[in-house]
């Protein structure tokens, strides 16, 4: 079952939070499991404070009795775990299908470690299928979905907006042979406020499949 494997990776990861680090949360289904661990984790003791990525996680950690601080007045994160729509073996992710791919980029950036948490079907040897969400200025809407199907993507607007209050395309690309080059024509986009292409952030995943849990860290191979 997915859901079986989603937490175990949830709860492997959970053993590289330490007492007194500040810990960033992230969005989505699979993150659920990890804020249920943490929490079970505090109650025996546990000493640690959280940022999040989303107003959602933020309510469920706290109705565990985990601290969550604004992440407006924090500069540095020790540790951050999320999930990923998709993971390849060198650590390139696409993330985004709950809809907080900004808000997770930028506690990344500012995290000493960022770790992943999947089931194995979000491993893949190519990323691309996913959809890949652009966070975008309501006001810029349409002049970005051109500039995402001039990049070759098919392109819907999603549901719904983001917790920063604004929209949401979902483009897909198909298979992304040059996901560098894709994130700076994305980045260069005015409007493209930020896009779910997490090529660098990652520094280890925890995947787990069929009740096995493989970590994979940056650079080295999976154990």
């Amino acid at each position: 079952m997915a859901d079986d494997d989603k937490r175990l990776a949830a709860e492997a990861a959970v053993g590289e939070v330490r007492d007194g680090m500040l810990v960033g949360l992230g969005t989505g289904s699979t993150v659920a499991f990890l804020i249920a661990a943490l929490g079970e984790r505090v109650r025996d003791g546990l000493r640690i404070e959280a940022v999040s990525t989303s107003i959602a996680s933020a309510r469920a950690a706290e109705a565990l009795g985990i601290i969550v601080h604004d992440f407006a007045g924090v500069a540095r994160v020790d540790l951050t775990i999320d999930g990923a729509d998709e993971i390849d073996a060198q650590l390139r992710a696409i993330k985004g299908a709950g809809g907080a791919m900004l808000r997770e980029k930028v506690v990344a950036a500012a995290s000493d470690r960022m770790v992943v948490i999947a089931d194995g079907t979000k491993r893949v040897n190519a990323i691309g299928a996913a959809k890949l969400p652009v966070e975008v200025l309501p006001f810029a809407r349409s002049f970005v979905a051109a500039r995402l199907e001039a990049l070759g993507a098919a392109v819907g607007l999603r549901e719904g907006g983001t917790d920063n209050g604004n929209l949401i395309l979902d483009a897909r690309f198909g298979r992304i042979d040059d996901a560098r080059a894709l994130a700076a024509a994305i980045d260069a986009i005015p409007g493209a406020l930020g896009h779910g292409l997490f090529l660098r952030e990652v520094d280890a995943a925890y995947v787990a499949d069929a009740g096995v849990v493989t970590r994979i860290e940056r650079d080295q191979r999976p154990r």
